[in-house]
């Protein structure tokens, strides 16, 4: 058995984490699916999806991260061709990815204790985004 579902959210951009797991946990819990997996899906080149322990430490290192390997100062070639200034957001994003399966038994997602479902946004700008939940299993 299939179920798509959809997520709706605003961000306010430039690497906006947010904790999306309990959105996801209850989309498969309404599921008539019992055990499987349920893929997340960013339809966005400027997101991504992640996991990590949400909380302010951890979300500060891994913005340190993006803006030491991909400084949003640097001359990107996607900004001289648009000049939309969002050519560090395309990069971040591709380092990441667009998805993000997780596997579940019982209507609950099987994550890590400390382990969330993380959306980056990481345009420039504040965006309305949505995201794709296939949830597959029987």
């Amino acid at each position: 058995m299939v179920e798509t579902r959809t997520l709706q959210f605003e961000t306010r951009g430039n690497a906006d984490m947010i904790d999306v797991t309990s959105q996801v946990a209850d989309e498969v819990r309404k599921s008539e699916v019992s055990a499987g997996i349920v893929t997340i899906f960013s339809p966005s080149s400027t997101s991504a999806l992640t996991t990590i322990e949400y909380e302010s430490g951890a979300l500060h290192d891994l913005q340190r991260l993006f803006d030491q390997i991909v400084p949003e100062d640097q001359d990107y070639q996607h900004n001289l061709r648009w000049g939309d200034g969002n050519g560090h957001s395309h990069v971040r994003a591709a380092l990441l990815k667009a998805s993000l399966t997780v596997p579940f038994r019982d209507g609950a997602l099987l994550l890590g204790t400390w382990q969330q479902i993380i959306f980056v946004d990481f345009d420039n700008r504040p965006r309305r985004r949505h995201l794709v939940l296939q949830i597959i299993g029987e």
